[in-house]
């Protein structure tokens, strides 16, 4: 089965990828675009070649990427490489990580015993204000 490429669906997935609203990419393409035209668009199957040369630019994205762009192809390569082991997490931290947790603990005891000083010091001013009553 052949698989036809929406060209207004791949417009809206590299605007979304981007984060550029419809408004916006309306305002980028000039003063006879606005967003309702650019929702027109992206629900078209194919774009007239010289509208998609506009969009790209606007988008900074080559053309053959919105004509070619298969979102099907992209996840079974990715999937693929997940399961042939091709991309991985490789975690090789350059510093110890236990000594950083020690750190933060470390860190924590200060931060609770400045809180517990505090705390000591108010009590003190309490007492004092009882005292003088």
């Amino acid at each position: 089965m052949d698989h036809k490429i929406h060209q207004g669906r791949n417009v809206k997935r590299f605007r979304e990828m981007l984060g550029i609203k419809q408004e916006a990419l309306a305002l980028e393409l000039g003063d006879d675009w606005n967003q309702k035209k650019i929702s027109l668009l992206e629900q078209k199957e194919s774009i007239e070649p010289v509208v998609l040369e506009q969009v790209a630019q606007a988008l900074k994205v080559p053309v053959k990427a919105i004509e070619d762009f298969d979102e099907e192809k992209a996840v079974n390569i990715i999937c693929q490489d997940f399961r042939d082991n091709a991309v991985g997490v490789n975690f090789y931290p350059t510093f110890n990580p236990l000594e950083k947790m020690l750190d933060v603990i470390e860190e924590n005891k200060k931060l609770y015993e400045r809180l517990l000083q505090s705390e000591r010091e108010k009590v003190e001013l309490m007492q004092k204000i009882i005292d003088r009553s």
